[in-house]
């Protein structure tokens, strides 16, 4: 509620009558005036209240009668009254209800209450009330106001004196605020100026308005009385002190400088009155020394007090604050004063209070450049700045080196001394002792051995002082230990912050406005006025030393962490000034300071010390005080962090970083990190500290170049604490986020720092020379990083960083320190692909080139780490970037491709990765140009020779390859013609010819062409598995994608290719080593066969015909239509017949296989000629060679692939058999191409089958050939024979018949005969003897269907085939080799460890079959001219007579049975011939050898096995049996159309037969043989048939047979009475065994005649035949007493039949008896 609202009235009318009610009230009795007064103001009130609206003005019109009663009231001088009425009036003056006069009134009657000293507290506080709420009091009424209030300040009551203190500054300042209040109200109005007066008369304000004379007067005064003169103004006091006037001085001065600037008047007394007065009193200070001897100076020098020093300082910190600019001399003076207060001599409390004092200066930055601008910059002038900053210095070194006041002796220690001697060390040991050897909580500084607290004295930015704030003090106060120091350390960082920040924000300010104007007009470079860099450089170039010097000292004596943070954040900001004002000397300074505070104490770092030697020859000279670079003094209690190694070359012992080093680390770090721009060449210093510190703390790079601790640290000796454990990683964080800033460097700065890592490196690399110590690779680390984050312009650096790294680092001999160079390397091409530039890199050429540049160049690197590492990044490039690469690929390919022998196989291997990467991937994204250069590295990978697998596996992607030409042929083609016309015409232009290899064939056959050439090498590679699986690959690819070759390059396929490669195989193979390899390294087993080099080019030799031929055959047509086809199956032909000769058996069975291969197409084979599974195999292209199951044993079966070839072979091969175009032109050099064959056919059989020529027996034979490979070669025939049959001639027919011959009478070598013989139990043909008797089974069929002039051939065939039935009693011989027949030995067991080395084969099962072909055919063809003509059947029996004549001598049991079987069929048909053409005579000759063979086999010479059973012999006997019962059948009935000695032949052999006796030669042992019982009845039966047949038809017949029969009785009447005889000799002894038995056979041969007799017709039979059979009789009945069971036996069934002929003589048959 505001004093004129109605209320307010209202209320204060109310007050007013009740405060005169009181007062009258108080007066009735002893002050009746007083009383009367009161009650007519009460009326007066009342009055002005009824009559006037505006109440306040009328009350201020007769304030001083209405003020009347309640000054009679305070004249009563009884307290009571007065307190009313002081409180009555102070209610009006509140209300502003007081007129001057009152005022002036009311005054007069306060003077007479403190005169009399009542009520001192109310009449100040009325005074305060009247002067502040109004300004009615001037003039003289004010002064005297204001004595008043002065005159109460000086009672004997303290509470009064204060307070009245406490009203006059109040009152001060109201008088200066009624003036300022006045001016404002002025402002407007323009006065002329007043005209100027002479500075006589110092009351000459006659042009100030009134406040301002009012105040103007009052200060005036002030001065007066502090300068203890009588005051003009204010009349009437009595006392004052200089400290109350000098605090009212600064308090105007601080208040209202603008009273001062603006008013002549008021800056005439400042320059005036105020200075000197200031200079007066400061002069005690000045000329006063501490410790400084009476004697010395005549006069006494009066002290300092410290009461007016203190608060002078505080008036001269406000003049040069608020007033510098009027008074720059008088500030001069300040400044010098002050700076010598802060003199060592001077009293520690005024050394204090001056620091406080310059404290005020530093948080000033303003006030400092104008002191820089009006003092150091002048020529003349004092350098007040530079000597400001420089006292500071020398202040907080004296405080270390002079630690006690007034001792002289520390005096003269020479400034940056070694601490005076014994009491600075006597001083350091109570504190240092004292504060647990400065290892305590609390903050403070220690320096040789001076310990100095911390204490916070202001916050940060504002001087708030201590000492001169201790107004109330009149001693000197006693100073606390650092309290100087911790000011001055205040000071000093206020200093740095204010400057630094001052000068940033302008030149912030200026480099925007800048931007500006650039934008504003973009031609104009305008430069910036010159003058304000000036004033930053000289303030800078002014303090930095002082500066440095001072940070340096307290850095290295600061214990206490935020101190040093503080301390190192100063530095950096002036580091980071002196950069941006491009000032080098003191920003290098600064950063080494840094730096050596980074490292341990005297660490050997030579940028570092080659710096600071220039700053240390400096000493800096402030007021005759030398100022020294303090070098930083080692023993420093700090706590240790890390123990680590020192980076030097020769090791040293260990180095201590303690947590301050760590703390300056991050500093240097925080310094790089964020002004990176400014550093230029400072960057040197920098890095290498930093590569030092990384080094002793372990930190190792990591990937990308990040440092991260080292897992096991080097060495023992490096010991981290925890605490530095923590920090390390913040710490490796920070120096990656440092070079991360380094995108945000200006280009030249980034160049720099650059040349600085590089020559880092360098320093580093010359260190790790010769020493296989772990280098330091930070610099290279760095390089990386820096590289990494500055890939937007990666171009401007690329060369200065991989130049140095390719040329410096990859090639240095330690191996970490190269690892390091490739990893950088590697890493900045795979970063600078991946990244996403602006054009992009497929738009970009050039940059892609350049940049994929260094990748090639580390090929040129020896060392195989780095090539590892190159490789690697290869295939992460390839698998990251590899569909951008573009036209880098050549490069790519390049490096890929540079593998050498010597580089290791696990750097082959990762080349190889790459290279199967860049196959399965990413053929389809390189341009066709590349293809080429894959083809030529994937067969670089095939002939190296490091990594077997590897060779093998790239022969596989060049397979992958050769697919992909074929499926993109269409697009490869057309970008490779596009290429072509490009090169063609640039060619043209330079007038040279197209030099590309192949050159005429068009330029995707001649990709091919390099695709075989490569293959081409590999298949002559000196490995055998990569010959192979190359050989494999090539002709597989010819055979899948072949078709896409145009016709002339065929040409150049066979004969630059597939001949040129047989050539240089079969001259391989022949040359080939025949020495054994021992196992194949390690622990790989070889085969045997394969144990030899000319082994295993023997495979290649196999693998490459094979191939060939394949090709041949199923390219017959596109071939033939090439000119030279004839010439080129000639040579193909010879390389068969020369491989087929060739003395390894796999190699020539192979080429038999491929000559088989080649036949096998053209006109189709005719079903008949080969037995059918071995059709359907040929139908798939497997020749019959590997059908045979036992053909082929181990080596001998080359050609089953193993791997997937086969799979690609049976999916080609229905493609590719093509079918022939229409028309027969082809036929006639087809003959003749058949022809050829034959002749290779005939030329190979003769040599392979021809017998080794003479020699000893001894001698081993030079060579022969293997079963597999005669069969094979017979098997080749019948293919063959189809195509030639039409000329096939006799001629030819013998000239195979040899060959057959040869081929079945070759032996087998004896280990190889366990897989081909059969076992001797199971009769089995080989296939060579299968396939000798399908060639002539073709052969025969072919006569059978074919013209008449043929079958003249039959006998010859016969003939063969019977000399093939031979060998089952003679086998044949070979030459002379020595073999071991299989007939000699009985069981198998006895053959496996024969020592013959070679072994006849079983021939007995290969002539049974040739021999059932010989019936068969002989079935087909008994009537043929030829055959009848030729004899064959004679011949047969001849040949048969042999096996039927050894009968048990052959060799095998089955021939004589089979040969006799034989006989019977063929006689079965050919008797009937014989008969038929008996009157030709071309059968004379057979009947004598048909009557020879019969006489050999039924008395053969041999004798029946020992062990032969019963029922054998009893089979065998029945053969006899079917012999003698064809005789009876097939001849002797025929007799009149056989000749006639023939017939007796017969019927002598059957008279043999049927008795039987043995002859007596026969040896006791032999007796065992069994009698052929069956057998003599059968001859006997049959002769006696034949004896007494009624178709005799010639009486000399019958005479035969009865000539026989008595012959036969004749000779048992002898044998029976011979028994007799010896019977009855022998008495008891038992006669022997053969008697015996002929007795006994003898009884069985007349049983057997009596049953014939029986069965005769009676008319048959002669008269004197039974005479001689009755004759027998009596004979017969003597024998009856033998003792023999056995003769007793047969004589009964001898006996037994003669009841027949007993009959009744024909006289006496009546009565029936004899």
């Amino acid at each position: 509620m505001s004093t004129s609202s109605p209320e307010a009235v209202k209320k204060l009318l109310e007050n007013m009558q009740t405060d005169l009610r009181s007062l009258s009230m108080e007066c009735k009795k002893k002050f009746p005036p007083v009383k009367e007064a009161a009650e007519s103001g009460i009326v007066k009130i009342k009055t002005i209240a009824a009559r006037n609206t505006d109440i306040l003005a009328t009350l201020k019109e007769n304030s001083s009668e209405v003020v009347q009663p309640f000054l009679m009231g305070c004249g009563t001088k009884e307290p009571k009254i007065t307190q009313l009425c002081l409180a009555a009036i102070q209610r009006l003056m509140s209300h502003e209800v007081v007129s001057e006069a009152a005022a002036g009134n009311i005054i007069n009657m306060l003077w007479q209450l403190m005169e009399n000293g009542l009520e001192e507290l109310k009449l100040l506080q009325t005074v305060l009330v009247l002067l502040t709420t109004n300004t009615v009091v001037h003039d003289e009424v004010l002064s005297k106001a204001i004595v008043l209030c002065f005159r109460l300040h000086f009672t004997k009551d303290n509470i009064t004196n204060n307070t009245a203190a406490a009203t006059v500054r109040q009152v001060v300042t109201v008088v200066f605020e009624r003036m300022v209040a006045e001016d404002e109200r002025f402002k407007g109005i323009v006065e002329l100026p007043p005209p100027v007066q002479g500075n006589t008369n110092r009351r000459s304000v006659s042009t100030l308005r009134p406040s301002a004379k009012d105040a103007y007067m009052l200060f005036q005064d002030l001065c007066q009385l502090v300068n203890a003169d009588a005051p003009y103004w204010l009349v009437g006091m009595t006392e004052m002190t200089r400290t109350f006037g000098l605090e009212l001085l600064e308090s105007v001065l601080n208040d209202f400088p603008g009273v001062f600037l603006q008013h002549q008047e008021f800056s005439f007394l400042l320059k005036e009155r105020v200075c000197p007065l200031v200079i007066k009193l400061f002069s005690p200070n000045i000329k006063f020394r501490q410790g400084s001897s009476s004697s010395a100076s005549p006069a006494p020098v009066e002290k300092p007090y410290f009461p007016i020093c203190m608060r002078l300082l505080r008036v001269v910190s406000v003049l040069i604050k608020h007033y510098y600019s009027l008074l720059v001399t008088e500030c001069e003076i300040f400044l010098s004063l002050l700076v010598k207060f802060l003199d060592g001599e001077k009293p520690q409390w005024l050394r204090a209070v001056a620091v406080e004092s310059v404290h005020r200066l530093c948080v000033q930055p303003h006030l400092l450049r104008s002191f820089c601008q009006s003092y150091d910059m002048k020529q003349h002038s004092t350098k007040v700045f530079r000597d400001i900053v420089n006292a500071l210095g020398s202040f907080i070194q004296s405080l270390f080196i002079v630690p006690n006041a007034g001792n002289p002796a520390a005096t003269n220690a020479p400034a940056g001394g070694s601490g005076s001697g014994l009491q600075g060390a006597a001083q350091g040991a109570p504190g240092a002792g004292g504060q647990g050897a400065g290892l305590t909580a609390q903050a403070a500084f220690e320096y040789r051995g001076t310990w100095i607290p911390l204490m916070t004295v202001s916050v940060q930015g504002s001087a708030k002082a201590t000492y001169l704030e201790m107004l109330d003090k009149v001693e000197p106060p006693s100073i606390p230990e650092g309290y100087a120091m911790s000011v001055a350390f205040s000071a000093l960082l206020d200093l740095v912050r204010g400057i630094t920040s001052m000068i940033e924000r302008e030149l912030a300010k200026e480099e925007e406005e800048s931007a500006v104007r650039r934008e504003a007009n973009p031609d104009q470079n305008a430069q910036p006025e010159p003058g304000a860099h000036l004033v930053w450089e000289e303030m800078v170039s002014a303090c930095w030393c002082g500066l440095l010097a001072a940070l340096s000292l307290l850095l290295d004596a600061s214990t206490d962490e935020t101190a040093t943070e503080n301390i190192l954040k100063a530095e950096l900001t002036v580091a980071s000034l002196c950069g941006r004002l491009g000032l080098v000397t003191p920003r290098d300074a600064f950063i080494t300071a840094i730096c050596k505070a980074s490292l341990p104490p005297h660490y050997a770092l030579t940028v570092l010390s080659s710096n600071a030697a220039n700053l240390n020859n400096k000493t800096y000279s402030i007021q005759g005080q030398s100022v020294q670079i303090i070098s930083p003094s080692s023993e420093s209690h700090q706590q240790v962090v890390a123990v680590g190694q020192p980076l030097t070359v020769q090791p040293q012992g260990t180095v201590v970083l303690t947590a301050k080093n760590i703390q300056c680390m991050r500093t240097l770090l925080n310094l790089a990190h964020c002004h990176g721009a400014v550093l230029g060449t400072s960057w040197q210093l920098v890095l290498a500290t930093l590569q030092h510190l990384v080094w002793i703390l372990g930190l190792k790079p990591g990937v990308g170049g990040a440092l991260k601790p080292g897992r096991a640290v080097e060495g023992p000796s490096t010991v981290l604490t925890t605490a530095v454990m923590t920090d390390l990683p913040v710490i490796s964080n920070i120096l990656s986020r440092l070079f991360e800033s380094s995108q945000y460097l200006d280009d030249v700065s980034l160049h720099h720092l650059i040349n600085a890592l590089c020559s880092l490196s360098l320093e580093a690399m010359e260190m790790a020379y010769g020493t296989n110590k772990e280098p330091s690779l930070f610099a290279v680390a760095k390089l990386l990083e820096t590289g990494l984050v500055n890939m937007d312009r990666i171009e401007i650096l690329w060369r200065p960083l991989t130049g140095h790294l390719l040329e410096k680092v990859c090639q240095h001999p330690n191996a970490r320190m190269r690892e390091w160079g490739a990893e950088a390397v590697t890493a900045l091409i795979k970063a600078s692909l991946a990244y996403k530039h602006n054009p992009p890199l497929a738009q970009n050429q050039r940059l892609q080139l350049l940049l994929l540049n260094p990748l090639k160049e580390l090929s040129n690197v020896l060392h195989a780490d780095i090539r590892q590492k190159q490789l690697e990044s290869v295939l992460q490039i390839l698998q990251s970037q590899g569909d951008s690469l573009g036209p880098g690929w050549p490069l790519v390919l390049g490096v890929i491709g540079a593998i050498r022998n010597d580089q290791g196989e696990s750097l082959i291997r990762t080349a190889f990765q790459c290279l199967q990467l860049v196959v399965t991937d990413f053929l389809p994204t390189m341009p066709c140009t590349c293809l080429q250069i894959v083809v030529e590295v994937a067969g670089s990978f095939g002939l190296q020779n490091q990594e077997l697998n590897i060779s093998l596996t790239s022969i596989g992607l060049l397979w992958n390859i050769s697919d992909y030409f074929f499926q993109r042929g269409e697009a490869i083609t057309q970008e490779l013609e596009r290429e072509e016309a490009v090169l063609q015409k640039q060619a043209q232009e330079k007038g040279e010819p197209l030099n590309r290899p192949f050159h005429p064939a068009p330029p995707f056959d001649c990709l091919w062409l390099c695709l075989y050439a490569k293959l081409g090498e590999l298949c002559v590679d000196p490995r055998p598995a990569v010959r192979k699986s190359a050989g494999q690959t090539m002709f597989s690819t010819i055979a899948a994608h072949g078709t896409l070759l145009q016709q002339p390059t065929w040409h150049i396929v066979v004969w630059k290719v597939l001949f040129h490669l047989l050539d240089c195989v079969r001259k391989s193979s022949t040359t080939a080593d025949k020495e054994k390899i021992e196992s194949g390294g390690g622990n790989i087993l070889i085969h045997h066969s394969r144990d030899t080099a000319e082994k295993q080019w023997a495979e290649t030799w196999v693998l490459t015909l094979a191939g060939v031929a394949r090709i041949f055959n199923t390219r017959r047509y596109l071939l033939q239509q090439l000119g030279d086809f004839f010439k080129a199956w000639e040579v193909l032909l010879d390389h068969i017949q020369s491989a087929a000769l060739s003395k390894n058996n796999e190699v020539s069975l192979a080429a038999l296989k491929s000559f088989q291969e080649i036949l096998q197409i053209g006109t189709p084979v005719k079903e008949s000629a080969l037995p059918t599974e071995a059709l359907a195999l040929a139908a798939l292209g497997v020749p019959p060679v590997l059908i045979d199951p036992l053909g082929a044993s181990g080596p001998g079966r080359p050609l089953l692939r193993s791997d997937s070839m086969l799979e690609r072979l049976t999916r080609y091969s229905s493609a590719e058999l093509q079918v022939p175009p229409p028309g027969e032109e082809s036929a006639l050099e087809d003959s003749a191409l058949w022809w050829s064959a034959w002749n290779t056919w005939y030329r190979t059989g003769t040599d392979s089958t021809r017998p080794p020529g003479g020699g000893t027996g001894t001698d081993r034979p030079s060579f022969i050939p293997s079963q597999p490979f005669l069969t094979a070669l017979v098997q080749i025939f019948p293919a063959l024979y189809q195509h030639i049959k039409t000329g096939f001639s006799m001629d030819d027919l013998r000239k195979l018949g040899v060959i057959l011959h040869g081929a079945v009478s070759v032996p087998i070598s004896s280990d190889a005969s366990p897989f081909i013989l059969p076992s001797y139990t199971e009769a089995v043909l080989t296939s060579l003897q299968e396939a000798v008797l399908t060639a002539l089974d073709v052969l025969q069929k072919a006569i059978c269907v074919g013209p008449e002039n043929l079958q003249v051939m039959y006998p010859a065939i016969f003939e063969q085939l019977l000399l093939f039935v031979e060998f089952s009693c003679k086998p044949p011989q070979y030459g002379k080799v020595e073999t071991k027949h299989v007939a000699n030995a009985k069981y198998n067991q006895i053959q496996l460890f024969a020592p013959a080395e070679w072994v006849a084969l079983n021939y007995v099962p290969f002539a049974e079959r040739s021999l059932e072909v010989v019936v068969d055919l002989y079935h087909k063809t008994a009537c043929h001219k030829a055959v009848i003509n030729e004899k064959v059947l004679q011949n047969i029996i001849k040949t048969l007579r042999i096996p039927l004549s050894l009968k048990y001598a052959c060799p095998s049991e089955s021939t004589w049975k089979l040969a006799v079987s034989s006989l019977l069929k063929v006689l079965s048909i050919g008797l009937p011939v014989a008969r038929q053409h008996a009157s030709s005579g071309k059968f004379e000759t057979m009947w004598p050898e048909l009557a020879n063979a019969f006489e050999d086999f039924l008395f053969t010479k041999s004798t029946p096995p020992d062990n032969m059973s019963i029922q054998e012999f009893q089979k065998n006997e029945a053969i006899d049996v079917e012999v003698v019962q064809l005789i009876s059948t097939e001849i002797l009935p025929f007799a009149n159309f056989i000749p006639k000695d023939f017939v007796g032949q017969i019927m002598t052999m059957l008279n043999k037969g049927s008795i039987h006796s043995q002859s007596s030669s026969f040896t006791e042992a032999e007796i065992e043989v069994r009698m052929r019982e069956e057998f003599s009845k059968v001859c006997f039966e049959t002769l006696l048939q034949f004896s007494f047949s009624n178709k005799v038809s010639t009486p000399q017949e019958g005479y035969i047979s009865r000539m026989a029969l008595s012959v036969l009785l004749k000779r048992s009447q002898d044998v029976l009475r011979r028994y007799v005889d010896d019977e009855r000799l022998s008495g008891r002894c038992p006669l022997p065994r053969q008697q015996v038995t002929e007795i006994i056979f003898v009884l069985k041969a007349i049983s057997t005649l009596m049953d014939s007799l029986k069965k005769t017709q009676p008319e048959n039979v002669d008269g004197t035949t039974w005479a001689q059979v009755i004759a027998l009789y009596p004979t017969l009945v003597e024998c009856i007493t033998c003792s023999s069971t056995e003769v007793s036996s047969a004589l009964k069934e001898a006996l037994g039949p003669f009841k027949d002929f007993m009959q009744p003589p024909v006289s006496r048959v009546q009565n029936g008896e004899s």
